[in-house]
């Protein structure tokens, strides 16, 4: 449905909407947590888990904000930053025009959301931001719903401690994901 050119928009987003839900899930679970007791409402005590302070989301705008309500969903209260990368049309390359985190994000885990990695530059430019930012590679988890070979081998040899979460890895990605989402194509 996602990569047929014949999909309705509402069939589209439902379906990455359902895919986006997916991987913040597994993101999700890859965040540090504690064990806690609970006592349920029959007065019985239940051994369960909570998650660790500390943990933010940081799109990158504008495809990783079709994310966000996806993480909010799961999260309700996370923090979320967010950064502007465009490609400079003569160069090819990617440049950094907005950045805006929560003050403390050196001292956070975080969920980086960026729903098609094609070829790595975007992701390598706003993982460098965040390493600027005081943010070590080893916490930033890369939430993406496809991502081509090239793209993650890209940002793996960049950055080898960033882990990557994604639905698929296949040569071809729908490069059309963000107009299709947000209506604009």
């Amino acid at each position: 449905i996602i990569f047929s050119r014949k999909s309705s928009r509402g069939d589209f987003v439902f379906s990455a909407d359902r895919l986006i839900r997916l991987v913040v899930e597994e993101g999700l679970n890859q965040l540090p947590y504690t064990e806690c007791t609970v006592t349920t409402p029959t007065g019985h005590k239940y051994e369960g888990v909570r998650f660790e302070k500390g943990n933010c989301g940081v799109s990158i705008m504008r495809s990783g904000e079709a994310m966000e309500q996806g993480l909010r969903d799961c999260c309700r209260s996370i923090r979320i930053g967010k950064i502007l990368i465009q490609s400079d049309e003569e160069t090819q390359r990617a440049k950094v025009y907005y950045a805006k985190f929560p003050p403390d994000i050196y001292r956070r885990k975080v969920l980086l959301m960026y729903p098609i990695l094609s070829t790595g530059n975007t992701v390598i430019e706003a993982v460098k931001v965040l390493v600027e930012h005081g943010v070590q590679p080893s916490v930033i988890i890369l939430l993406s719903l496809f991502s081509t070979p090239h793209g993650a081998k890209s940002i793996i040899q960049e950055f080898p401690e960033i882990t990557i979460l994604t639905t698929e890895v296949h040569p071809v990605a729908p490069t059309h994901f963000g107009q299709k989402y947000f209506g604009t194509d």
